[in-house]
């Protein structure tokens, strides 16, 4: 099974109140030589696949993944729909901060993941295969 959304959404503020600028992952994917695991829920310990590719484009972090085995519980629930958002592990390399929030600036990132609560609404999977 293959899934592609987006991870992240520029320009708009999350739940942690964090606002991702484009051009912050630029540096970690032309640096990235392995593939990102895709995890169920940011568990190391539940990994469900692999990022077959993660680009920036005007809107976000656009991620296409494959799920190692469709018919196990992750890929169940997405199929059923009852798990549908996108999420990344990271670590802030370059940011501001104001009374609003920070604005990321520059992003090591490490894991995508499969998750029920995204902490940024929008980041959800669009389509599956």
């Amino acid at each position: 099974m293959r899934l592609a959304g987006y991870a992240a959404l520029f320009g708009r503020r999350d739940a942690g109140r964090d606002t991702i600028r484009p051009g912050a992952f630029t540096r970690t994917l032309a640096q990235r030589s392995e593939p990102l695991p895709l995890f169920w829920q940011h568990r190391p310990d539940q990994r469900i696949g692999w990022i077959e590719s993660a680009a920036e484009d005007a809107r976000g972090l656009r991620v296409i993944a494959r799920i190692d085995n469709p018919d196990g519980g992750a890929g169940a629930a997405l199929r059923r729909g009852a798990v549908t958002g996108l999420s990344f592990g990271y670590r802030a390399r370059s940011f501001t901060r104001d009374a609003a929030g920070r604005e990321l600036t520059e992003i090591d990132l490490f894991e995508v993941s499969l998750v029920t609560h995204p902490m940024q609404h929008g980041a959800r999977v669009h389509l599956i295969t």
